[in-house]
Order: structure tokens, then C-alpha cells, then sequence
């Protein structure tokens, strides 16, 4: 009949902590027994993940975007508000935290400051028995108490959008009937549709067809579980191998240089880009700034068009997990007349093709 559950609720139908402890060790010592029995070598784990639907209500969304849009009107309408209250001197000026919004505790302040105006107000309706002026004192008391009714809304409100933050976290959706669950893209169904639904991406470490180690991720793209994952098989599970190994969907330059540098193991990690280097068209390709001429001792690449392509500066990217790329800018001394322009640029007419250059990534 439209029931929702609590969150209270549906805290209690998730794994007990005693029992996500119970599994774990059975995962540690099904891979003591595997060790034993000689099944596993320990050289390498296999790492791939899928996604499970959750049971959830597909119709449930709450999507952080627009959260964040609704929360950034609240702001401003309370601050036009407050603003307002100010001018026709209903309430004096209060101490505020910041200028930007008003916190939940100066919202419920406003409250309170509204409530004692209208409550003056009724005390002198009461005590006057003169009409026209009982008249006009309603009159006055209209505005404080619509005020009031627009400033308990915007308190509600604010609670409202704060929970979903703490909720949402770093994820950018959930679901209201799990709130653990993320909406992501799972596989096409029979008809080929894309499916977008509230689910976990579930990540497992392989040996010898056995699984070893797994853990569950709101986080629907498989590149950033992987630092992650790695950290609780070693916190948890066991030392990782020599080897990793694990598809294109995990090839970043922040997981090779976590992998390669912070743990000292070996990447054997395809990137997206792999297949298609190992085809003649792209090989053979002479817009393909990987076939172009490059010379150490200028630090210059050499076009189709026999024009160089000179360092200019150094440029850092730096992603939403923090991880910062670094990349060298260069720009070709010549572009104008060029017979390739139109397909080796986008650049407008004026200006010269750059070329950005990952050093590290490219040694990776």
C-alpha cells in the first residue's frame, strides 16, 4: 500500500558484521587449503568484476544533480528571504556562520524570531477591542505568518537534502528502498536495451578458476574499484602476488602507478586503446601523432607536413579522485596552407595544432 521503509528498516535486513567476518575467514582458508593441495602457484591473481541488480525499486531514484540544483535554490530563496525580513524590519540581524547560506541552526533561529512576532501579534489582537485596529493588525500579522509557513518548509527541506548527501556520499545516485544501491548501466537485455538500474558492482580475485577474495562497490566503473579492491585483499585477504592481471576496463595511469610503484607488483593490465594500435590502418596512419617523427635532442615532433612541433609549457590535470596527470604542450610552428589541416585538426583557422604528450602514461 505504497509502504516505505526507514532507514532504521532497511539497516536491519543487511549482513551482520559477524557475519561478513565468518565469510571472510572462510575465503582465507578455502585459499590456505587450495595452497595446500597444490592448486594454486601464488603468482598472479585475476581480477574482473560484474554488476547484480539489487532489490531494489527501479522507480526510486535520487540523483545527486539534481539534489545539488534543488539545495542551491533553497539557498538562495532563504537568502532573499532572510534579506527581505531584514528590510521591513520584522526581525533584527543575526549572528551568521558564513554569508553564503543559512545553516539549518540559523533557518530554525528565523523560526523562532517569526513565531514571537506573529505570537506579539495575536497577544494584541486579543487586547484590542477596537475593530478597525484588530483589522489592521491582522492585516500585518498576514505576511510574519506566511513568512513563517515558507521558513518551516525550507527547514524541512534543508534536513531533507542534508540526509541525502550524507547518503549519497561520493556517489552521484542511490535508491530510497536500498540505500546502499547505486543506479548503473548492467548488461543489454534480450532485446538489446541498455539497462540502468539500482545495483552493486561486485569485484572478485581469481586463481585457477577459484575465487579467492571479493568485495562489493557503489561505484559502477570498474577503473576506480580497483585500488580499493587491492587494499582490502591485502588488509584482509592475503599479500598480493607478483602478478595482476585484469582487463582494458581497468588500464588507467593511476592504477599502473599504484600497482607498479606503491606496491612494486606487475601490471598485466590491457588499456583501452590496445587493440586498436595493433591494426595496420592505425599503424600506417600518417595523422597519428604515435606515427609522427620525434627528435630527443630538440624534444620536436615532425608532422606530415614536415613541420615541427616545438614544446611550449607543461600542463597538470587533476581528476575527480585527485590523481593529477601530467602532460607537455606542443604546438606546431606552422599550420596555415596545411593540405592536412581538416583532418589533423579542430583547431580554428589562425591557430596551430597542439599536441599533448603523456610522458608517464606512455612509458606505463
Amino acid at each position: 500500500q505504497g509502504y516505505e521503509p526507514s532507514y532504521r528498516t532497511i539497516n536491519r535486513f543487511r549482513v551482520h558484521s559477524d557475519v561478513k567476518e565468518l565469510i571472510r575467514q572462510c575465503f582465507v582458508q578455502f585459499r590456505c587449503q587450495l595452497i595446500e593441495e597444490k592448486l594454486i602457484d601464488q603468482e598472479a591473481i585475476f581480477i574482473d568484476g560484474t554488476k547484480i541488480e539489487a532489490n531494489a525499486n527501479k522507480f526510486t531514484f535520487v540523483w545527486k544533480k539534481s539534489i545539488e540544483k534543488y539545495h542551491h535554490s533553497l539557498i538562495e530563496r532563504s537568502n532573499q528571504l532572510y534579506n527581505e525580513l531584514l528590510e521591513n524590519e520584522i526581525i533584527p540581524e543575526i549572528e551568521r556562520e558564513g554569508d553564503e547560506q543559512l545553516s539549518l541552526k540559523e533557518l530554525a533561529q528565523l523560526v523562532g524570531k517569526v513565531d514571537n512576532v506573529v505570537a506579539e501579534y495575536d497577544k494584541q489582537i486579543e487586547e484590542s477591542s477596537d475593530v478597525p485596529e484588530r483589522k489592521a493588525l491582522r492585516s500585518e500579522r498576514k505576511y510574519p505568518k506566511q513568512v513563517r509557513k515558507q521558513l518551516i518548509d525550507f527547514v524541512l527541506r534543508k534536513q531533507k537534502y542534508q540526509r541525502d548527501f550524507e547518503i549519497l556520499g561520493t556517489r552521484n545516485s542511490y535508491s530510497k528502498t536500498d540505500l546502499d544501491a547505486t543506479f548503473m548501466r548492467m548488461k543489454d537485455d534480450y532485446m538489446q536495451n541498455g539497462q540502468l538500474k539500482a545495483g552493486y558492482n561486485v569485484q572478485i580475485a581469481t586463481e585457477g578458476q577459484y575465487t579467492l577474495a571479493y568485495s562489493l562497490f557503489s561505484n559502477p566503473t570498474d577503473t576506480r574499484t580497483l585500488i580499493p579492491f587491492l587494499d582490502e585483499i591485502e588488509n584482509h585477504y592475503f599479500v598480493l602476488p607478483k602478478h595482476i592481471v585484469a582487463d582494458a576496463g581497468y588500464g588507467s595511469e593511476q592504477n599502473y602507478n599504484d600497482i607498479l610503484s606503491n606496491r612494486k607488483r606487475e601490471a598485466l593490465i590491457t588499456y583501452n586503446l590496445y587493440l586498436k594500435e595493433q591494426k595496420k590502418k592505425y599503424k600506417q596512419n600518417p595523422l597519428n601523432p604515435d606515427n609522427w617523427q620525434y627528435c630527443e635532442e630538440t624534444d620536436t615532433y615532425i608532422c606530415p607536413n614536415q613541420k615541427r612541433l616545438e614544446f611550449q609549457y607543461h600542463s597538470v590535470r587533476t581528476d575527480r579522485t585527485g590523481f593529477q596527470r601530467r602532460f607537455k604542450i606542443y604546438e606546431c610552428e606552422d599550420c596555415s596552407g596545411c593540405p592536412f589541416r581538416s583532418s589533423c585538426t579542430k583547431a580554428k583557422e589562425g591557430n596551430n595544432r597542439k599536441l599533448m604528450v603523456n610522458e608517464q602514461w606512455e612509458q606505463q
